[in-house]
């Protein structure tokens, strides 16, 4: 059976978004594919951004409500396409569109990171938005799965309730505040006037901890730089890894990590094998073994 976003469908979804809005798709490069598709235009200073999941099309309305937020308050972040009421609706698939940010082709650092989340966090939430459920996507991902057998169904439904119970147990050290989300330096953007973030996707109110925990879950499952994590740790002043805590955050962590590519599987074959070697260490219970980011 044929995958519900394949690449050539999602290439009919960016030609039917740029027809509808004056735009000139031809020599679009897909910069990403896992949770969403990420174009940027080579004619226009757009990127076109489809969300790779039916069951979490609704989130696209909270990055537009997050991105009009950030921008009154002046945090350096991407911005929507002025003009053009967002989300879209191109046939089943839902899309937003950005002003491209040129990148300067550098690496955010771990301290631009901290000063961007501690201006986030400083803000408060904006009515409306979500409270912290950091295991409803990895749940709603298990639903909408092109492909998962039923023992790793099982398996991943009964992880998500047993971190789920220990994350209600947790007392949070820090005041709940505004958060990201997904807070790493793949969602920072280094441009001409200095870093900006971007993919709002998991923005939502709770514990500035969990903006923390992306980049020393990378420590320890990616082999990223002991110094990135470290370096964020000193710029923002505070240690998640060394909280008791910790445990329990990266534990969701790696189930976000494991479970972003369910439903591009069948449409994306080459996630396949790395995402079998996660499942199986979850399930083992393997914590120091290495992981491959999804290409």
């Amino acid at each position: 059976m044929d995958g519900r976003f394949t690449r050539e469908k999602l290439d009919q979804v960016l030609h039917e978004t740029c027809t509808r809005l004056g735009l000139d798709p031809r020599g679009a490069a897909l910069l990403r594919f896992t949770n969403n598709a990420v174009y940027s235009l080579a004619a226009d200073p757009v990127v076109v951004r489809i969300v790779g999941s039916r069951a979490l099309r609704h989130r696209a309305r909270k990055v537009v409500l997050v991105a009009k937020y950030f921008a009154r308050h002046g945090v350096p972040a991407i911005r929507l396409v002025s003009g053009v009421d967002q989300p879209l609706r191109i046939g089943e698939h839902v899309v937003t569109v950005w002003d491209k940010v040129p990148g300067t082709g550098g690496q955010a650092t771990a301290a631009q990171l901290a000063t961007l989340l501690r201006q986030v966090h400083a803000l408060a939430p904006p009515e409306g938005l979500e409270r912290w459920a950091p295991l409803a996507d990895v749940r709603a991902r298990v639903s909408d799965a092109e492909e998962l057998g039923a023992a790793d169904r099982r398996f991943l439904l009964g992880r998500c309730a047993e971190v789920e119970a220990a994350l209600t147990e947790l007392t949070f050290p820090l005041p709940s505040a505004l958060l990201h989300g997904d807070a790493h330096p793949g969602n920072v953007i280094v441009g001409p006037d200095g870093p900006v973030l971007c993919d709002f996707d998991s923005a939502c109110a709770g514990p500035p901890e969990w903006d923390l925990t992306p980049l020393a879950v990378g420590r320890e499952r990616f082999g990223d730089p002991a110094h990135w994590y470290r370096r964020l740790a000193e710029s923002y002043g505070f240690d998640v890894a060394t909280w008791e805590g910790f445990p329990v955050l990266r534990a969701a962590r790696e189930l976000k990590l494991t479970t972003s590519v369910l439903p591009i599987m069948r449409s994306h074959p080459p996630v396949r094998w790395e995402l079998r070697r996660r499942l199986d260490d979850l399930r083992a219970g393997r914590n120091h073994t290495r992981w491959l980011r999804y290409r």
